[in-house]
């Protein structure tokens, strides 16, 4: 096992700024972080006492019933996290089979310099996560690594922060939670709004133009936000980034015992591969281009056993992917009372109906991805959000005239959009990177502010 990057090994000695405007922005942003942003776990219990009080002054709720909503909450998603965990281990271990592992290195060979470095990891995570979040945040991280191997004078922080910038695309992608809920048959608000077909959300002018105005500026910022002194710059030692290969690790394991020659059989991998396959294709075949995260987690399985040479490999690689998923166990119930609070004491619908109220049917995408953005940062999880929000800002839509498919759309990205600065999201691909959040998160900033004035704008105009 490698170890984990050291965030003390920084060259900070004292140098002539010679950053453009945003390099410059961004660094204060990086150093008011480093000084004071806590561990991703102790904002989590921050969130939960700022809930505590809200929830008390804003409602009818009282100390007591607030720490029973807490209560009550702590333990509701723990399917969720189950699910997630498998996700990200799946997706992991497919990121790490010999075909994946081998195009991304080579999309890594490409990194020669601090800016193709930056400019090609943000790209990647961007078209990762349009096929999916957990994909996406899996191949930030480990693209971050390869390339912080192969370019030695480029900040780490920065390539992380710009691996994790292209998760706030994945609502606009395949994987976006709110447009394919609307999309499944017999969902909880169809009899309000009947189906709305991925062909009015994802494939919407104003969807296919924020994804590719995102898409193709994106990297450039994050290009320019990269400092121009080397002693500004975080350096990873790549020592520190090696690991060794699953060909390697299988090698010191193999043995000519009968249990070691089917260990290291492909039938066996493969079958189980044919038999999701199988599976995977009815489904699509008798529901449509239905997801769920079961779903995905079963894809990732799939196509992890049919690209994994044997078993051992198999092992080999899930071992080395469930390694750091410590974190979502430990917070994950945390962001589970807050929602409880949140939705039980009523303090989640008045947010929204403060939203609500102030909006007119040309402004009203607008105040919904506002109020789908400050709610992400207590209820982190776009399913959770769209079951608070939807009740409140559907009928409002169907009142105003509004197309129902806006508001479903301004959902999902205000639930993307303020990841960049909630570490919900942040955990799985920090553990693979092996930095903190904030390490990242003075940069993400950025993101934060340059893909809010852009969403925006698109909801503005399109509203």
């Amino acid at each position: 096992m490698s170890a984990q990057p050291n965030p003390e090994q920084r060259v900070s000695q004292p140098t002539k700024n010679n950053n453009n405007l945003i390099a410059k922005i961004a660094l204060f942003f990086a150093r008011i972080a480093e000084r004071w942003l806590p561990d991703a776990f102790v904002f989590a219990v921050i969130l939960t006492l700022i809930t505590f009080v809200g929830g008390v002054l804003i409602t009818d709720s009282s100390p007591y019933d607030m720490v029973l909503h807490w209560g009550d909450g702590f333990w509701g998603l723990l399917t969720f996290t189950a699910q997630i965990i498998t996700t990200f281990i799946m997706s992991y271990a497919l990121a790490l089979t010999k075909p994946v592992s081998r195009m991304l290195e080579k999309i890594a060979s490409y990194c020669k310099t601090p800016t193709t470095a930056i400019i090609i990891v943000t790209f990647t995570a961007l078209l990762a996560s349009l096929f999916s979040w957990a994909f996406g945040l899996v191949v930030a991280g480990i693209m971050a690594k390869l390339v912080g191997r192969k370019v030695q004078d480029v900040d780490y922080r920065v390539l992380v922060a710009a691996g994790y910038s292209g998760f706030v695309i994945w609502e606009g992608g395949l994987s976006s939670s709110p447009a394919l809920f609307v999309a499944t048959q017999d969902h909880n608000f169809q009899d309000m709004v009947g189906l709305i077909p991925t062909s009015d959300t994802l494939l919407s002018l104003l969807n296919i133009v924020a994804v590719c105005v995102i898409f193709f500026t994106l990297p450039f910022v994050m290009m320019l936000i990269h400092p121009k002194k080397k002693s500004e710059r975080f350096i990873i030692d790549q020592k520190l980034l090696e690991e060794e290969t699953l060909e390697e690790e299988s090698k010191i394991q193999a043995g000519n015992a009968p249990n070691d020659k089917l260990d290291k059989s492909r039938l066996i991998v493969t079958l189980g591969g044919i038999l999701g396959l199988f599976y995977l294709g009815n489904h699509f075949y008798f529901n449509g281009f239905s997801l769920d995260l079961n779903t995905v987690n079963l894809i990732f399985l799939t196509f992890a056993l049919l690209l994994y040479g044997n078993v051992r490999e198999l092992a080999i690689g899930l071992k080395k992917a469930s390694g750091s998923v410590g974190q979502f166990a430990l917070q994950y119930p945390f962001y589970a009372g807050i929602m409880g609070m949140m939705t039980t004491s009523g303090l989640a619908v008045w947010l929204s109906n403060f939203f609500a109220s102030i909006s007119t049917d040309k402004t009203l995408p607008l105040f919904t991805f506002l109020a789908s953005g400050l709610l992400n940062m207590f209820v982190p999880s776009g399913g959770g959000q769209w079951a608070i929000q939807a009740p409140i800002f559907l009928p409002t839509a169907m009142e105003m005239g509004v197309d129902p498919a806006k508001v479903v759309l301004a959902v999902a990205w205000g639930d993307a959009w303020t990841n960049m600065v909630q570490p919900f999201w942040a955990v799985p691909l920090l553990a693979i990177a092996g930095l903190k959040i904030r390490d990242i998160m003075g940069f993400t900033m950025i993101t934060l502010i340059y893909t809010g004035i852009i969403l925006m704008s698109i909801f503005l105009i399109f509203g």
